[in-house]
């Protein structure tokens, strides 16, 4: 069927009609999406359940409006589609393949939920925070404030991993170094109060200390006392803030006991 022939069964009286969809549905897409940015910071514990709904809402509305739009513009006869209906599906198989594997894609992640809107991934390379989960990509924004656009079909077979897999707490872990032959049990209380003092961190689960020994990693003579700490802060969006703070507590308090940094020690 060539164009001539499809353009008879397009109702041409119904375009205006198409297009107070296509607007009424980029209005709506608009305020649902600035409503619910609103509620998430305004309710910071459902801040993520209120991603998860905007991302849910995005395809509804499209999918709906698409089927709309195609249904009041575009009308076939029982023998027209029987006809045209095999050519149709094909030439729009190997014209939107892509853009459909991407939307199919979406729909699985939305679904199958190895992570959500809000999540902090790692993927490709890339850390950072979920922004969007669209009809054709995921838009990640990494910590330096970068917005990162990934094909959802690339997420069907490539290895993603989730900081904090849908909850709004996130584990955070922070080394600190400090010389063989310092006060290592000093040490060690030092950061765990350095850690469970800060004004970020979320007590609800367990915060440990893990102590160990040996050469820095990447070499083979610079030896020293590793303490690892594994806490939880109490909103992902502040996992910088609580680096930073636990950073300065630690710092500070190995000054003010004279317990010398790996730094320190090699100067």
């Amino acid at each position: 069927m060539d164009l001539t022939e499809f353009m008879k069964f397009v109702s041409f009286e119904r375009i205006p009609f198409a297009l107070m969809v296509i607007f009424g549905t980029w209005l709506l897409l608009q305020l649902s999406m600035r409503f619910l940015n609103v509620l998430a910071e305004r309710f910071t514990h459902r801040r993520l359940l209120f991603k998860q709904l905007g991302a849910i809402a995005r395809f509804a509305l499209v999918l709906i409006a698409l089927m709309v739009v195609v249904g009041s513009l575009i009308q076939f006869s029982d023998e027209a589609l029987l006809a045209i209906g095999g050519s149709i599906a094909l030439a729009l198989g190997f014209a939107f393949k892509d853009l459909l594997s991407s939307l199919m894609a979406g729909l699985i992640l939305l679904f199958d939920r190895p992570f959500q809107a809000g999540d902090r991934i790692t993927f490709g390379g890339f850390y950072g925070e979920v922004q969007e989960i669209g009809l054709r990509s995921v838009r990640l924004v990494t910590l330096d404030d970068n917005l990162v656009s990934i094909p959802n079909n690339q997420f069907l077979t490539g290895l993603v991993s989730s900081a904090n897999a849908g909850a709004l707490d996130q584990m955070c872990v922070f080394d600190f170094y400090i010389g063989c032959q310092e006060d290592f049990e000093r040490a060690k209380v030092l950061v765990y109060e350095a850690a469970a003092s800060s004004r970020y961190v979320y007590l609800g689960k367990p915060l440990t200390v893990a102590l160990w020994e040996g050469p820095i990693e990447g070499t083979r003579d610079l030896f020293a006392v590793r303490l690892t700490v594994k806490a939880y802060v109490f909103d992902g969006r502040y996992e910088i803030a609580f680096a930073t703070d636990v950073a300065e507590r630690v710092k500070r308090a190995f000054r003010l006991h004279g317990i010398r940094s790996l730094g320190e020690v090699a100067c």
